[in-house]
């Protein structure tokens, strides 16, 4: 079967990854101070590549595999007018786009780190003003220090963002839902704006090394490590207390989720008598419903257990640009899914409307 043709499409996880970025971004804009060790573009014999703190990171305007053509250049994903030139081709309406965060950089010095963000954030809110309703470009909260990241939070809800990317990896400090990060979630409970984990670490014995073995067996795996993060939010009281705080997985993926749900349920049920510190008055599943949201891309088993994870729950996503998107034939993968068996109102809230409606886009 084919979608409607008046189907509108949005794609809630989607990437800016550091090799599109324009060279100049840091380097423009970092104070004289930083600039040096913050991430800049330098000639090598392999080509142009970004540095950071001394460090070689990764190629710049390097193109993702099997989705350009021979006189594509590696930077259309981080040009408002290419990038939306690509998404009409695909036929989506917006994006969710998440984008080359300090995780990626590798920034060990959290002075440094909170410098890079700031300047990434205030690009990105221009970046995503060429096509409000078209572009939500995450901006990336330093994590190294709860306090930075709740003024950098109050900071990106002033420039306008929709939404914010937090990581449970940088920095291997307190988790999420430490006490520590009580004003950060306070924060986001006032302002009202989304908050945004992505598939990152987690893997223990695990290490991803293309052309190894290793590389598929830690991809596989990985989106299931959110669940630590989701299990501390839900039973430390971190989203029951603020029931405004929207909390997106992004690159979750979806087979998962419904025995970690069931089995926090039955966990509360085993254990809560004994309890003494902090015990939730929801149940974990109403908890979810109630504020969690994830993101998946290609996914069959998954997209079956939908109406079990909960249809305003779930937002599609093209992983564009990445190699294994489905851009610029989404409409078509959508068409195959099985998606397209649950009928078209779960169709069009886990493509549109769910989307929509966390981020406040006109469509």
């Amino acid at each position: 079967m084919s979608l409607p043709a008046d189907q509108i499409l949005i794609s809630a996880d989607d990437h800016l990854d550091i090799h599109a970025m324009a060279p100049d971004v840091w380097s423009s804009r970092l104070p004289k101070a930083w600039r040096e060790r913050g991430p800049h573009v330098e000639e090598t014999p392999e080509g142009p590549y970004w540095f950071c703190e001394g460090r070689r990171v990764a190629p710049s305007g390097r193109k993702e595999t099997g989705y350009l053509s021979a006189d594509d250049h590696g930077f259309r994903p981080g040009e408002p007018r290419t990038r939306l030139e690509d998404m009409d081709r695909d036929g989506v309406r917006a994006q969710v786009i998440y984008g080359p965060t300090c995780t990626h950089l590798r920034i060990t010095d959290p002075a440094l780190h909170e410098q890079v963000a700031r300047v990434y954030n205030d690009w990105a809110a221009e970046f995503q003003r060429e096509a409000p309703d078209r572009l939500v470009l995450l901006p990336d909260i330093p994590s190294y220090d709860p306090q930075a990241a709740t003024r950098e939070l109050r900071r990106c809800e002033k420039l306008g963002h929709k939404g914010a990317i937090v990581s449970s990896a940088v920095g291997r400090g307190q988790p999420l839902f430490a006490d520590e990060w009580k004003d950060f979630w306070d924060a986001a409970q006032e302002i009202g704006m989304p908050i945004h984990v992505h598939l990152s670490g987690g893997l223990h014995s695990l290490t991803m090394q293309l052309g190894s073995w290793r590389m598929p067996a830690a991809v596989a795996v990985v989106p299931m490590q959110f669940d630590e993060t989701l299990s501390g939010l839900i039973f430390s009281g971190t989203l029951e207390k603020r029931p405004r705080v929207k909390f997106v997985m992004g690159e979750a993926g979806l087979g998962w989720i419904p025995y970690v749900i069931e089995r926090l349920d039955h966990e509360l049920h085993k254990y809560g008598s004994k309890i003494r510190d902090h015990k939730i008055g929801m149940l974990p599943s109403e908890i979810f419903a109630r504020q969690v949201f994830t993101t998946y891309e290609d996914e069959k088993l998954g997209v079956e257990l939908i109406p079990r994870i909960g249809v305003d729950n779930v937002m599609w996503a093209s992983d564009y640009p990445h190699g294994d998107s489905t851009w610029p034939n989404s409409r078509k993968a959508l068409a195959e899914s099985p998606l397209a068996q649950h009928g078209p109102e779960i169709l069009r809230k886990v493509t549109c409307e769910n989307a929509a409606h966390l981020y406040g886009l006109k469509v």
